[in-house]
């Protein structure tokens, strides 16, 4: 009780729960709604925000609350028509998850619950452990695994990097740093693999430099003799190799590393083998997949994304690591008191999710996919992955079939890389100017990238809600563009 001897009411609280209930209604409808539109393939993938939008949520810090239909009211205007466009048909610009209605409401469960999963002893927490012994599962590792629930693989990679540190240079890394005789630690990848992995080792204190990218054969996959002759060569020179990153889906092209020669060649040198699926490693979720992928299990870690070709919502990244030991020796021990694990009560249940990563404040990823996994199913999740890379080789044949256009790397998994063909002195001009038409007319959103320094249209066919006739689409007015441009410059 107050002073005045009142029930104690919190200013956060609203006044009016029935309100709130009213206006919470309308605003799950409405998403809904957006996702069911969505799905029909409703406006314009993406719309760009004009200055007056822009504007429109500039103010200076609210000192006092609007009512919530009011704020609502702005969101709808100002921030809903213009995001990103991944849950529409035509987005393939870079690998996004679609989204599904299961995936948005449990967001709204987790939201509710508030849950700090950096550790303690209570359910959410658990159900990310069980999460975690699916996915070990799938993956054919040991019982004594481990994985945690990360922001996205941009940081499940640099744990691997961690991990494989922890490794080489024992327990002193953690109090001593790197010292000087560790300056010599060399880390191997592909050359196009993702610049997450050298951001990993500046982070990690060993130098983005002593990343080896190593050359690619012609269909992506890295070079994996020239691989063997430069660890032998930096064993020569005094160097020492600490750790080989394959990858399970290159963010250019989609291209597979030989994981089973990789995994060799690890265990021949006893370096960590670490794998980047961020794009492909839960298409072991499908069958017609899976055999692409052989010899992951072999990984010592392995870095995922759930948020990507499983559809829930961001983020979601995963780290899943061979052995639960190797991840707690490389996070543990924090040493706050307050932090103090008891055998009983709410403190038990150790080790904890923040001893197995950096985050000690943690949301519950796990629900969205633990209740995704439930609610669709493994099987129905594989067959739409499988159905992606189907869309994906008949977008490659529409191509194959223009004379005007040219696939510009083999089609692997789910992305298309081509160009409108022109006099090579305009064809970054002319494929540019087609990109930025293509995404502006709102019918399709690919994006771009470099294939052996030529610029090239990139369309990465992940969204569950693209069929063939969006494909047809983009050909069409690609050659329609592409020919208006192509008479212009001349």
């Amino acid at each position: 009780m107050d002073a005045a001897g009142k029930d104690w009411n919190s200013p956060l609280d609203p006044d009016d729960w029935a309100a709130l209930r009213r206006q919470g209604h309308a605003m799950l409808d409405d998403m809904l709604d957006h996702l069911q539109g969505a799905a029909a393939g409703a406006g314009p993938v993406w719309r760009q925000p004009g200055a007056a939008i822009r504007d429109s949520i500039r103010e200076a810090l609210p000192a006092t609350g609007a009512p919530l239909d009011q704020v609502y009211q702005q969101f709808r205007n100002s921030i809903l028509p213009y995001s990103v466009g991944n849950t529409h048909p035509g987005f393939m610009g870079w690998v996004h998850g679609a989204g599904t209605p299961v995936g948005m409401l449990a967001e709204m469960l987790a939201a509710g619950l508030n849950a700090n999963l950096g550790g303690r002893d209570h359910m959410p927490v658990e159900l990310e452990r069980q999460v975690v012994r699916w996915v070990a599962q799938l993956f054919s590792f040991p019982e004594e695994a481990s994985g945690l629930f990360v922001t996205g693989s941009s940081m499940a990679n640099l744990i691997g990097v961690l991990v494989a540190r922890r490794r080489a240079l024992g327990a002193e890394v953690r109090t001593q740093g790197v010292r000087d005789n560790a300056q010599t630690l060399v880390a191997y990848a592909v050359r196009g693999t993702h610049g997450c992995v050298s951001r990993g080792m500046d982070m990690a204190g060993l130098g983005s430099a002593n990343l080896r990218l190593i050359d690619q054969q012609a269909d992506g996959s890295v070079d994996v003799a020239a691989m063997r002759a430069a660890i032998e060569a930096h064993l020569r020179a005094g160097l020492r190799p600490f750790l080989i990153v394959g990858t399970a889906g290159s963010v250019d092209i989609g291209s597979i590393d030989d994981l089973h020669a990789l995994a060799d060649l690890a265990a021949e040198f006893g370096v960590h083998y670490h794998v980047d699926g961020a794009i492909g490693a839960l298409c072991l979720l499908s069958p017609q997949l899976a055999r692409k992928f052989a010899g992951i299990e072999r990984a010592d870690s392995i870095a995922m994304d759930f948020h990507k070709w499983m559809h829930v919502p961001y983020d979601a990244g995963f780290i899943l690591v061979r052995s639960a030991q190797w991840q707690v020796e490389t996070f543990a021990d924090l040493g706050q008191s307050y932090l103090a694990r008891e055998p009983g009560g709410l403190s038990a249940g150790s080790p904890w999710p923040c001893d197995l990563g950096p985050d000690l404040s943690r949301g519950f990823r796990a629900l969205k996919v633990w209740m995704s996994l439930k609610v669709l199913g493994a099987d129905k999740l594989g067959q739409a992955m499988a159905e992606s890379c189907e869309r994906a080789q008949y977008l490659a044949a529409r191509i194959a079939a223009e004379p005007e256009l040219e696939l510009m790397a083999p089609v692997q998994l789910n992305i298309v890389c081509f160009r409108y063909r022109t006099p090579p002195d305009l064809s970054t001009d002319i494929n540019a100017r087609l990109l930025r038409d293509i995404q502006l007319s709102g019918i399709a959103a690919p994006s771009s990238t470099r294939l052996g320094g030529q610029y090239v249209i990139r369309a990465a066919l992940l969204n569950h809600r693209t069929g063939r006739a969006k494909l047809d689409e983009l050909v069409e007015f690609t050659l329609t563009t592409g020919r208006a441009l192509l008479a212009a410059q001349a």
